[in-house]
């Protein structure tokens, strides 16, 4: 992504826009859902906003720009405050992922009412800042199902097993960071990680696109 800021500034600023929308939406999704659920920390730390600012990781974003993969700050909460912490924190962790799927299928059913209609004109801006946003909604909720911590699909993945699979699933917790570097790490032209991105969310923007 980066390199569209030398060759297409414009085409950069619409994906920085893109982007910033779907970590904002991504990680309000976590907060609404932990307040839902009975644990008021998230909106004691002002997470309950669809502000960019208070959503943003600077890392994440770094990643997202060199790497084509990132995160935003993650949101807290207090298990002691959920009825079932097991399952409820699997619930918080999958509402993030799951609102990502949900803008790009809805960025993805508009431009198709633009084409079914014939509305040129909007299909043509449709085109321009509807594709970058259901690839950077994609990106976002592939990458953050991965079942490695601190990703959200560690935690989903918790809240499915039982409590004795599920204290030897979250003693992996301390390799997480390590199993990310390993994945991160270049082999040739690629990475282990992008192998496993770039062919599932290439699939799935496939299916969306018109």
């Amino acid at each position: 992504m980066l390199s569209y800021l030398f060759s297409n500034p414009i085409t950069f600023i619409v994906y920085i826009i893109s982007l910033l929308i779907a970590i904002s939406i991504h990680e309000f999704s976590h907060a609404f859902v932990a307040d839902y659920l009975g644990d008021p920390t998230p909106r004691l730390q002002g997470r309950l906003k669809l502000d960019p600012r208070v959503h943003i990781d600077n890392i994440g974003i770094l990643f997202l720009l060199f790497f084509g993969f990132g995160w935003g700050k993650p949101v807290e909460f207090d298990p002691y405050n959920l009825k079932n912490p097991q399952k409820d924190a699997a619930f918080i962790s999958l509402a993030g992922p799951v609102s990502n799927f949900i803008l790009a299928i809805l960025f993805s059913i508009i431009l198709r009412l633009f084409i079914f209609f014939k509305l040129n004109i909007f299909i043509t801006i449709g085109i321009f800042l509807f594709l970058p946003m259901i690839q950077m909604n994609l990106v976002l909720a592939v990458f953050n199902l991965l079942p490695i911590h601190p990703l959200d699909g560690f935690k989903i993945v918790g809240g499915i097993l039982n409590k004795e699979k599920a204290a030897e699933w979250y003693s992996l917790e301390k390799y997480g960071m390590i199993f990310l570097i390993l994945l991160i790490i270049p082999l040739g032209n690629s990475s282990m990680l992008d192998g496993i991105l770039r062919p599932t969310v290439n699939f799935l923007f496939k299916l969306l696109i018109p």
